[in-house]
């Protein structure tokens, strides 16, 4: 079945994903040609440019489920907690006051804070995650939308992430602002 839209868009033809192997056309449809073809609009009647949303990460070319798909809000929160838990805790014993403290509790935050943006920078320009996000099975990947250097991409995505409003809100992909900045995407291992 064909399915054509016309908007004021370019329109693409590519063979239906096989089940299991993302974007590998399926058998029958090289037997038959064209005739298994589907299509799919690049951009919509805002002109944006975007493919047709699907599932979370078709736009970027990610697969809907497994390894190298977009992680959910959970598995990143707690990967970001891991990493803050992490953070505070180098903090509190590099000050040697407890984070529990009412009265010591800004000083060890801002700590904390400064080692978690280092922290993240360091980490994700070299391995492309950090502790937390492993253990919860996220990594960083480029999307290749921005020109910028890899360090300084991370340096970008980190201070915003530290800012917390740009991480929260986030598009259809589930990437939020500072991923989108950085032109990065979070990704499962």
């Amino acid at each position: 079945m064909r399915v054509y839209t016309a908007y004021a868009s370019i329109t693409v033809r590519r063979s239906e994903p096989a089940r299991g192997r993302p974007n590998v056309p399926s058998e029958a449809g090289r037997d038959r040609g064209a005739a298994a073809d589907n299509v799919v609009t690049m951009g919509n009647m805002g002109g944006t440019g975007d493919v047709e949303f699907r599932y979370r990460g078709n736009r970027l070319g990610m697969p809907e489920e497994g390894p190298g798909s977009v992680p959910g809000v959970g598995r990143r929160l707690l990967g970001v907690f891991l990493d803050w838990v992490l953070c505070l805790g180098v903090a509190s014993m590099a000050t040697g006051v407890s984070p529990a403290d009412p009265q010591a509790a800004n000083s060890v935050s801002g700590l904390a804070l400064l080692i978690f943006a280092l922290y993240n920078i360091v980490l994700l320009t070299l391995i492309g995650t950090t502790v937390g996000k492993r253990i919860v099975g996220v990594g960083v990947a480029a999307t290749g939308e921005r020109p910028l250097p890899w360090p300084a991409a991370m340096a970008l995505r980190t201070v915003l992430l530290c800012l917390v409003v740009p991480a929260v809100i986030y598009d259809r992909d589930l990437r939020g602002l500072h991923d989108r900045a950085a032109g990065t995407v979070s990704r499962r291992y």
